[in-house]
């Protein structure tokens, strides 16, 4: 089976402005509805969304440049759902410079302006090449699991390849709640297996919406 990113890779590539839009468009309406599953099927506890986007070197102009290269990979709701596109797709450590990956729920855009997050923030891992795609499995699979067990406060993860180190984020709602922040954060550190003086850091979306400028 061909790889999923093929035709978005494609996509990126034709500088086509209209076909972009078009396609935001759908995945806009897409975006919101779960998949059905199969009553044989094993559900999670929530229904998600892969979003793919990639961008030039350099610093975007603005939110809706942002929106326009987001792209709807797929949506999941069941663990078969998710091992057939997981399996299908480029690993993080693959995929060229300024590209991201975003797995939030359904009903939750990876904007910091989405209504789900605009009171949040998000916990920031940097890690040297050649540890991106163990972390990312390890963390969408907690992720999946509900491991950090924090209710409905986690919304997604990100995971941003970069030139000389690469990104992994993890969202939640209530960026003011010290209690839930923290425990993210220590269940972040146990399933990345990270040393105790690795560096992480939160910043609320309010700190980032001061400038519209993204990293």
């Amino acid at each position: 089976m061909s790889n999923k990113f093929d035709a978005l890779k494609t996509s990126d590539e034709s500088g086509d402005d209209e076909s972009q839009a078009k396609n935001n468009q759908k995945t806009d309406k897409d975006e919101v509805v779960a998949p059905e599953i199969n009553p044989n099927e094993h559900k999670l506890q929530y229904a998600y969304a892969l979003w793919y986007s990639r961008r030039n070197p350099g610093k975007q102009n603005s939110i809706q440049s942002y929106d326009r290269n987001l792209k709807l990979v797929g949506r999941f709701a069941s663990v078969e759902q998710f091992w057939g596109l997981y399996s299908h797709l480029t690993r993080p450590s693959e995929l060229t410079t300024h590209t991201d990956f975003h797995l939030f729920k359904i009903g939750i855009k990876p904007m910091w302006e989405d209504e789900a997050n605009q009171r949040g923030g998000k916990w920031i891992v940097r890690l040297r090449k050649g540890l991106v795609s163990r972390c990312w499995e390890n963390l969408i699979l907690a992720m999946l699991g509900e491991q950090f067990m924090v209710g409905e406060e986690i919304c997604g993860a990100v995971v941003s390849i970069r030139f000389q180190e690469d990104i992994i984020c993890v969202w939640n709602k209530t960026a003011s709640d010290l209690g839930t922040t923290n425990r993210i954060r220590d269940t972040l550190r146990r399933i990345l297996h990270l040393p105790s003086g690795a560096s992480m850091e939160y910043k609320t979306h309010n700190e980032s919406l001061k400038n519209v400028t993204r990293s």
